[in-house]
């Protein structure tokens, strides 16, 4: 089988977590996206269904929370669950 070199632009940071992602499941970004090809040519589509999500205020709310928190320097965080389970008993 001969190969194609073949260039894409990726969001860095999804770039990121999905190399850590492949490389968890025993896959380099060329076999991923080669596999995403070949489940494309199979199906005569996408191997997965696209839609917009239509969460409820409160959800997004919480989302909103959420990442305002991941973000937010001045909230303290924990690295285990026995230092958060002394922060709550304390």
């Amino acid at each position: 089988m001969a190969t194609t070199p073949t260039q894409i632009r990726i969001d860095s940071e999804i770039k990121k977590q999905a190399t850590s992602l492949f490389n968890s499941l025993g896959l380099d970004m060329s076999g991923a996206v080669n596999l995403f090809l070949h489940q494309c040519v199979l199906r005569r589509g996408l191997p997965f269904s696209v839609e917009m999500p239509n969460y409820n205020k409160a959800t997004l709310d919480a989302m909103a929370e959420a990442k305002n928190i991941s973000h937010d320097s001045n909230v303290k965080g924990y690295s285990s669950m026995e230092e958060l389970k002394k922060a709550l008993e304390d």
